[in-house]
């Protein structure tokens, strides 16, 4: 029976059978091929593809924008706020450009603290050879000579720099609330010296020495003639090339490397260092610290390094959004207290502004920014700060006087 409907099967029909299935078995090597194609792409340098060059304006007059009369980062044609997404589908690209422009902002309030707040720089470390990598912190006139009063201001972590509390801020809302001038500008008129610090100018960043690539190893000898295995290997290589080429057009980034500044490698170390250098050898009776974020952090390492001397000198602490931890920092119960009496933490909180909030740590009171945006909370708390630093200082003369009228008695 099986021989009868072979036999009724039409030679076409077998015919087109064995097509399909030689057509099948070159779907599924093509699809095999394509697969390995595939798995060599990073999906990152997908997206790289047809990038514009990373090449960027060097002054804000170039990127078209300047700060207005309020300080506000304006488009000199539109009037309009920055806008990140300059180009849609590029990521990378806009990063980049934020990133350009946060450069220029950065020299942009070097450039108002050194003109509009007369404050100069000092070199680190102090004792810099020509040929080593340098930082630098800000100083009013009289940050070193001033008798009384001395504020010293402590960022957080990242790209920030002297004189900034946050990019984003700067070019997103103000000058007053992204950058310190504020709190300079009101120290100073209130007789406070000040000293601003640079805790994340950690390294001198240098362009790594160009590597050639090693010779391509040996491969194991085939039995194929030598000039057909030439011929597949170029056409290989050929059809491989286009593929890549299709999908990817990534542009290189110049590889660097870093080499740490002396002794200021870390916020930490940098801490420290300025405070050994600097706020230690002031004439100041009276420091003050503003401390945010990890700068909170870096001020509780330098108590655990330098306990007696923070406490001899300084006057109150005002951290915001501190992150500091007492335990992991394994800071002592003498400190603790100290903390307590002498600190306050401005935190994050959907709180009005200075309502206390239960502590999560003993270590120093909480008491709410007035808002839930973590990079606010400096501005935030601005004027509330200064409060606690005159009423901190009214009670420590109080009892200084307190205690010079018994002694004069005796």
């Amino acid at each position: 029976m099986l021989s009868h409907l072979s036999a009724a099967i039409p030679p076409l029909y077998i015919l087109w059978i064995a097509m399909a299935q030689v057509a099948g078995q070159e779907d599924r090597e093509k699809t095999t091929a394509l697969k390995d194609l595939l798995s060599r792409i990073d999906l990152d340098e997908l997206m790289k593809k047809d990038e514009p060059p990373f090449t960027f304006p060097k002054t804000l007059e170039e990127f078209e924008y300047a700060f207005n009369e309020y300080g506000q980062l304006r488009h000199i044609k539109t009037g309009k706020p920055f806008v990140f997404n300059a180009r849609e589908d590029l990521h990378r690209w806009n990063q980049k450009r934020y990133e350009a422009l946060g450069e220029i902002i950065t020299q942009y309030v070097y450039e108002l603290l050194e003109k509009k707040c007369n404050m100069t720089k000092a070199i680190l470390p102090v004792d810099a050879t020509e040929d080593e990598p340098t930082s630098f912190i800000y100083l009013s006139p009289d940050a070193l000579s001033n008798p009384s009063k001395l504020l010293v201001l402590i960022q957080g972590s990242g790209v920030v720099r002297a004189g900034q509390w946050a990019r984003r801020l700067i070019i997103n809302q103000d000058l007053d609330s992204g950058t310190q001038i504020p709190f300079i500008n009101r120290a100073m008129e209130e007789g406070y010296g000040v000293m601003v610090l640079n805790p994340n100018e950690n390294y001198l960043e240098v362009e790594k020495p160009a590597k050639f690539s090693p010779l391509p190893s040996p491969t194991e000898p085939s039995d194929e003639p030598a000039e057909k295995r030439e011929r597949k290997d170029d056409k290989e290589g050929k059809k491989k090339r286009e593929f890549y080429e299709k999908y990817r057009n990534p542009q290189k980034e110049t590889e660097t490397e870093r080499i740490p500044i002396r002794e200021n490698g870390s916020s930490e170390e940098h801490v420290q260092y300025v405070w050994d250098h600097f706020v230690s050898k002031a004439a100041a009776k009276n420091v003050f610290i503003v401390a945010h974020s990890y700068g909170g952090l870096s001020f509780v390492e330098l108590m655990n390094q330098r306990e007696m001397q923070v406490k001899n000198r300084v006057c109150a602490v005002a951290l915001t959004d501190s992150a500091h931890n007492i335990w992991l920092q394994e800071t002592s119960k003498s400190t603790q207290d100290w903390m307590q009496q002498h600190c306050c933490n401005w935190v994050s909180s959907p709180e009005p502004l200075d309502t206390p909030l239960d502590p999560m740590l003993p270590d120093c009171p909480r008491v709410s920014a007035g808002t839930e945006r973590h990079e606010l909370t400096s501005w935030m708390s601005f004027t509330s700060i200064f409060r606690f630093f005159s009423e901190v200082l009214e009670a420590k003369e109080d009892e200084e006087a307190e205690e010079t009228c018994h002694s004069s008695r005796d």
